[in-house]
């Protein structure tokens, strides 16, 4: 690709040859007016995130690019903060990676999204009941093992008696049949 940068009147024209490889991305630099860019560490500070999550995020596509200063210092619009906003927001309710680029595209498509934007909440409500139902099993099995374990410090059955919790599963079965 060759390409020349003109300036008239302060405003770019530019003159590309168009190739297959070719992309051209124009992101409007900071004006004095309506645009304040922050550093990497003011959105840190601003959402909560670590620098190198921020840069993780950049990494995993889940943000664009960054413009970057002549010294090469990223810098982020108060999109870019928002839109690290939202994805911390969906992953605190349990959405993977891959499930957070999905929701991101159909964040900048229409209503006719929140079908499948439902259906991803449906399935990850489903698997927080299962989780429930897993803990709530748990909860009954240390239950148990607390009950063994009282039992067996009100008995003291013959002196230095291991905590029936600790020993072999086997062991415990042979004693219980």
């Amino acid at each position: 690709m060759r390409g020349e940068v003109h300036r008239a009147e302060g405003k770019p024209n530019l003159t590309l040859e168009l190739t297959p490889e070719c992309i051209l991305v124009w992101r409007a630099m900071e004006t004095a007016t309506n645009i304040q860019l922050l550093r990497i560490g003011d959105v840190a500070r601003q959402t909560g995130l670590t620098v190198d999550g921020i840069r993780f995020y950049e990494k995993e596509r889940l943000l664009d690019q960054p413009q970057r200063t002549s010294g090469g210092f990223r810098l982020f619009t108060a999109q870019d903060v928002e839109r690290v906003q939202f994805i911390r927001q969906v992953q605190e309710l349990g959405f993977s990676l891959s499930e957070v680029k999905e929701l991101l595209v159909l964040r900048s498509g229409s209503v006719e999204a929140c079908s499948r934007v439902r259906g991803m909440l449906e399935h990850k409500l489903l698997k927080v009941r299962h989780h429930i139902r897993q803990l709530r099993n748990l909860e009954g099995e240390l239950k148990s093992a607390m009950q063994q374990c009282d039992t067996a410090q009100r008995s003291k059955r013959g002196g230095r008696q291991p905590c029936p919790v600790l020993e072999p599963v086997g062991q415990k079965r042979k004693g219980r049949q």
